[in-house]
């Protein structure tokens, strides 16, 4: 027998657990997630879904169904925005989810007026190069393991309060025939101009990070 064996110990018997204290303490200090698909999420979700449907229903006429799915989308917007911030529902896939679906729609209504001839067509050009512009420096900055975060800028939240606006006047003059059309070409130079302010303010912040001065300055 050893010498530091207990005299209760027997040969071949099994050794006691070692303390749980560190694994308990962990549980106890974990903070569960809210499961990625929950109700904000399907409806920013049905929010997706619904911009082919816009889309067609523009593309064969039916101006005053598009405008009314376009406003039934923008009131779940919020409602999706409050629920996940009333009940603590915000996940990672709501905080990509809620963007993206905004973008589509508004991007799916610019270029189908555009091919009908409500909105000129060097504005939804302006429009969608943007985006792709920004998505295309992202994807780049990630390839170079160097990846960026994109913020939103005072001047970009400017841009997409003035997009809205105008998507919804022009559905709605199109569709119930507002005759506004003076307030149309004036929303529309304002939104060009702050369109390309917006997509330049993001590639000088996208060259500051990629050369570091952003940091230097930091």
């Amino acid at each position: 027998m050893e010498p530091n064996a207990k005299s209760g110990d027997r040969p071949g018997s099994r050794s006691a657990a070692p303390p749980q204290e560190p694994l308990l303490q962990e549980t106890e200090g974990a903070v569960s997630q809210p499961p990625a698909l929950n109700v904000p999420n399907c409806i920013t979700f049905a929010r997706v879904l619904s911009v082919p449907l816009v889309f067609w229903l523009l593309l064969t006429g039916r101006y005053q169904t598009a405008f009314f799915l376009f406003v039934i989308a923008g009131l779940s917007d919020a409602v999706d925005g409050w629920l996940a911030k009333r009940y603590n529902l915000r996940t990672e896939l709501g905080a990509y989810l809620d963007p993206l679906a905004d973008k589509l729609l508004i991007v799916c209504i610019f270029v189908a007026m555009g091919w009908l001839g409500e909105l000129p067509l060097w504005l939804v050009i302006a429009v969608v190069s943007r985006d792709l512009l920004i998505i295309t420096g992202v994807m780049l900055a990630w390839l170079l393991d160097h990846p960026v975060r994109i913020r939103p800028l005072i001047v970009s939240k400017a841009n997409t309060f003035a997009q809205l606006v105008l998507a919804s006047l022009v559905l709605a003059d199109t569709g119930f025939k507002l005759g506004l059309g003076s307030l149309r070409d004036w929303l529309v130079v304002v939104t060009g101009l702050l369109t390309i302010a917006s997509l330049g303010a993001y590639t000088v912040a996208w060259f500051r990070h990629m050369t570091g001065s952003e940091q230097a300055n930091n």
